[in-house]
Parts: structure tokens; C-alpha cells; sequence
């Protein structure tokens, strides 16, 4: 066997650390209120995209897999083709909780109108000598709300949010037969379509 020898000489430059040595958290990084979707322009593109509930709930059209990778086919192309249904699922196993969750409730409409009114104002207010930017005020109102969600039972409730939107979404991705209302021809079109 021979040597091999590699060259790896040369000169590394060493990244810069701020002064101080902190690492400093910049509140300007954050994406600007304006960038944002309303909430209501977020439920029209849900909207448009929605699939007809007679095709999603079809009972004819549900069967068992046969094999594995075409189970995880399945799953995949339902996702997607059934997305906007799927997020539309979510939102109200949601709105179901926090009906039946009133203290949680009464927190989430809280800070949302504060949210609400801090964005509408968009000035900043003046605190101990330090200007606060609307930004700031809403990063600060959703960490003070943070307590009284916990307080409130809203970790319970998210995570039965979840469990239950995973366990019926997967359950309709897994069964229902997508093959039978798109075939590989007219996938292509109808997502352009929609």
C-alpha cells in the first residue's frame, strides 16, 4: 500500500463574537405585523381551497391498503389533495374545546382583542424611559398570557386538540381510497385548478 498525503493547510478566519460576549436577541428580526395574514384572509385561501364534503365523506370510497408503501401513497396524496379539509377538521375539534373549555375561552378572545387593539394602534408606548414597539407589546402580551393559559387548562386542551385532529385526519388519510376519484392523469390539472 502506498501513502496518500493531502494538503489541507491555509488560514481560517474566526467568526466574530458581539461585544461583551453576549449574544444579543434582536426584536427587530421578528417579521413585521404588516407581512402577516389576518385571520380572515388565512380562512378564505382555506376557503377557496376546500374540496365538496360529499366527495370527502363518500363511504364508498373507503378501503383498506394493501400493502404498505401503497398505504403511505395513499396517506401522502390525501394530505395533500384533502389539505384545506384537513385544516378545516382542525379548526373545529378546536372551536369544540375552547366551547367546552370556558376560562380558556375567555383567555384566547383576551388576548386576541388585545392583539387586536395593539395592531390597530401601532405606536409605541413609552415604559420606564424605553420605547416598546407594537411588536414588542404583542410578543410581551402573549408571554404574560402564557401563565394564565396554563392556568387555565389550555395545554389539556391543545393536546386533545392534536391527538384527536391527528387521530381522525390519519384515520380518513389511511382508508379512503384516493384512486378512485383522481387517477395520475388528472392529479396534475386539478391541482392547478385549485
Amino acid at each position: 500500500m502506498s501513502e496518500t498525503s493531502i494538503d489541507v493547510s491555509g488560514e481560517m478566519e474566526v467568526p466574530k463574537r458581539p461585544a461583551g460576549g453576549q449574544n444579543k436577541w434582536d426584536m427587530q428580526n421578528l417579521p413585521t405585523l404588516q407581512n402577516l395574514p389576518s385571520p380572515l384572509e388565512m380562512i378564505q385561501t382555506i376557503r377557496q381551497s376546500l374540496r365538496p364534503w360529499t366527495v370527502f365523506f363518500n363511504i364508498n370510497n373507503f378501503k383498506t391498503a394493501v400493502s404498505m408503501q401503497r398505504l403511505n401513497n395513499r396517506v401522502m396524496r390525501n394530505l395533500s389533495y384533502f389539505q384545506s379539509n384537513y385544516i378545516f377538521v382542525f379548526i373545529v375539534l378546536m372551536i369544540y374545546c375552547l366551547i367546552t373549555s370556558p376560562l380558556t375561552l375567555v383567555v384566547v378572545a383576551a388576548v386576541a382583542f388585545g392583539c387586536h387593539k395593539i395592531r390597530s394602534m401601532n405606536s409605541d408606548v413609552t415604559l420606564m424611559g424605553h420605547s416598546i414597539s407594537p411588536k414588542q407589546q404583542i410578543v410581551g402580551l402573549n408571554l404574560c398570557a402564557a401563565p394564565l393559559l396554563f392556568l387555565a387548562g389550555a395545554g389539556a386542551v391543545l393536546f386533545w386538540t392534536l391527538g384527536a385532529s391527528c387521530f381522525v385526519i390519519f384515520m380518513h388519510a389511511g382508508f379512503y381510497n384516493i384512486d378512485a376519484i383522481v387517477t395520475e392523469e388528472n392529479e396534475g390539472f386539478l391541482s392547478q385548478v385549485v
